[in-house]
């Protein structure tokens, strides 16, 4: 079949022979810096809504919504979900995860020209323009490559802005080099998509598309895709990229799951089970496929509400258990975790017990 302009060749010269190399939890290639507490605002007050400290000037809520990230997280680690959704607590940056915000940008924005225009070397010229203007917004990321032992009144104990509240010190040697060895990996990305799909016969439908629907039962579904394909014909496939390697088959259903998440949100929303999901894996240069059905997508929609009875009961009586795993050794809040000999924050919202009785808020005595 045929997507938009693409002659078909995108979605078959890509498949893999097998997947490669696993994620062991890091750089797999989400869409953005922090994308754990940053995207943790969406599950409780909306698209475009600011993470708690961010300036917006409210209060911890309840979560009334769900994205494939944070069902991730409750599936992962229930306290870990408590810790990105309800206490909103910071987490670093990483260079991994901000390298794939740069590389989805690109991505993104190559699309801005003519099909003509779309070439591995003007992609590659994109990335450091794609970075400062990430830079501009976030003057912090600055501190990914900063030197450790760097000037104190060029750069605070974080890392990131200059004393007088200036843009950050240009970096040193050490820095200037790791930057531009980070800006070379993110180059090499971008280029290697071009071995995985042929943007001059793609015209996608949406790209970075927000969507968002509610089920029968009132769950509140949201996620962003990271491109939508139309068919000549109207078979939808939906896209998304990774800048990680793709998994080996034991650990290959997460992503997707999250694929499927967003099939279902789509079906929801224009009628249509999307023909084919699509992963495309730029650390490894793996295309991974998926047919789905109807049936695979009411699958995922009890998966889900039975997930959300759970994070539900878990909000109303503040028992957020941790799940230890060996992706404990990445997470930013080992402080606060009991498996870690850590005391989480002060529950901010009332506990109900089974007998509905509301509880005054306090700590968490056991979890």
């Amino acid at each position: 079949m045929g997507w938009s302009a693409e002659q078909t060749e995108a979605g078959t010269r890509g498949e893999p022979g097998g997947p490669g190399t696993d994620t062991a939890g890091a750089g797999t290639g989400t869409a953005g810096a922090g994308a754990g507490a940053a995207g943790a605002a969406e599950e409780t007050a909306g698209p475009g809504a600011q993470a708690a400290g961010a300036g917006s000037g409210e209060g911890p809520r309840a979560p009334v919504a769900l994205s494939p990230s944070r069902a991730g997280d409750f599936m992962q680690c229930p306290l870990l979900y408590r810790f990105r959704v309800i206490d909103r607590l910071p987490e670093k940056p990483s260079p991994a995860a901000t390298r794939g915000t740069v590389v989805h940008a690109v991505l993104e924005r190559l699309f801005d020209a003519p099909a003509a225009e779309r070439t591995a070397a003007g992609a590659r010229a994109m990335v450091p323009g794609e970075w400062e203007k990430l830079l501009a917004k976030r003057p912090e990321l600055a501190g990914l490559f900063a030197d450790a032992t760097s000037d104190a009144a060029s750069v605070d104990a974080g890392g990131s802005v200059a004393a007088d509240g200036t843009a950050p010190a240009a970096p040193d040697g050490a820095a200037a080099e790791r930057l531009a060895t980070w800006l070379a990996e993110a180059e090499a990305l971008v280029e290697r998509w071009f071995t995985l799909e042929d943007p001059t016969r793609l015209e996608p439908a949406d790209r970075e598309l927000y969507v968002e629907t509610e089920l029968e039962s009132g769950l509140r579904l949201r996620g962003i895709i990271d491109r939508v394909d139309v068919a000549p014909t109207g078979e939808v496939r939906i896209v998304d990229y990774k800048t990680g390697k793709a998994p080996r088959p034991q650990f290959a259903e997460g992503a997707l799951f999250q694929m499927k998440f967003y099939a279902l949100v789509m079906w929801r929303l224009r009628g249509v089970v999307p023909r084919r999901l699509q992963l495309v894996y730029l650390g490894s240069g793996d295309v991974v496929t998926y047919d789905p059905g109807e049936a695979d997508l009411r699958g995922v929609e009890r998966k889900l509400l039975a997930l959300w009875e759970a994070i539900q009961r878990a909000t109303a009586t503040g028992d957020w258990r941790p799940r230890p795993t060996k992706l404990c050794g990445w997470c930013d809040h080992q402080a606060h975790c009991p498996e870690f000999g850590g005391t989480p924050p002060v529950y901010p919202l009332e506990v109900r017990p089974p007998d509905g009785a509301v509880v005054p808020q306090g700590r968490m005595e056991q979890i």
